[in-house]
């Protein structure tokens, strides 16, 4: 039922789920699969997860463990409904600052309604923008953070080498993503619940089954962990590591800027 994963070698810019398609033509494909789901991003990820996926981020915050300090910079990409940001904010004891970037303007309003009602609207800033090309000069954050994203980006060396750029000397990225899962029995519960499962309950949330078909696709079209962290490696970050989540269902991926 699952495709051929793509490689470090690149793939992703022309694979929009299992379908093949021209280059440069997957961001408009994928931006319309947020504009209709932003208003119920976070039921698509339970859905998508069984829930597992608030488990999973904080665990990623735990990792990056924030610093308590008004000077802490942090980078959330394609994270426009705020949900990782918020959660380094928390942690930081409300002292550290958040971007959020998101090429989408459907998700980042949604974001930015909530950081107003969770009263952390002054720790935060909504730029839209694409991973591709960071509007911000070289070495300006500390941290760049990107959960179930990285995948939907076009062009993924791209994006790391941006990643690299924008961060400080000593700066941490974390890259939470949907991957391969190593468990045999758990690999077809998971692929007959993907794909038979997922796009019905899509379809009963929102009336369009098609975005959450993409979204399964692309996770089985995504590199698997050993060949994002080479393409991480090759973007130039060092100390580059992985922690398989639920048997690799989801992996946080790490690497510094030294």
């Amino acid at each position: 039922m699952t495709e051929q994963r793509t490689s470090a070698d690149g793939g992703m810019e022309t694979s929009y789920g299992f379908r093949e398609v021209r280059e440069g033509e997957k961001q408009a494909l994928v931006n319309d699969v947020f504009h209709k789901v932003a208003k119920r991003y976070d039921i698509m990820n339970d859905v998508m997860s069984a829930g597992l996926h608030r488990a999973w981020k904080d665990a990623m915050i735990a990792s990056l463990n924030p610093r308590k300090d008004p000077s802490y910079r942090t980078l959330d990409v394609a994270g426009g409904t705020g949900d990782i940001a918020f959660r380094i904010i928390e942690a930081s004891d409300r002292l550290a600052h958040s971007t959020v970037l998101d090429i989408n303007g459907s998700m980042l309003s949604v974001g930015a309604d909530r950081a107003a009602k969770k009263g952390l609207s002054a720790n935060l800033d909504f730029v839209e923008a694409n991973a591709e090309e960071l509007p911000f000069e070289a070495g300006s954050f500390d941290a760049y953070t990107i959960a179930f994203g990285i995948r939907n980006v076009p062009r993924i060396d791209v994006a790391l080498s941006e990643a690299y750029r924008v961060l400080k000397r000593g700066g941490r990225l974390l890259v939470l993503e949907f991957s391969e899962v190593e468990m045999p029995l758990l690999d077809r519960f998971y692929d007959a619940w993907s794909f038979n499962a997922i796009p019905q309950f899509g379809k009963m949330i929102t009336g369009d089954a098609e975005p959450y078909q993409y979204l399964v696709e692309s996770i089985r079209k995504f590199p698997n962990q050993e060949d994002f962290a080479a393409m991480i490696r090759a973007a130039g970050f060092s100390r580059v590591t992985y922690t398989n989540y639920t048997g690799g269902i989801a992996a946080l991926h790490s690497g510094w800027k030294l």
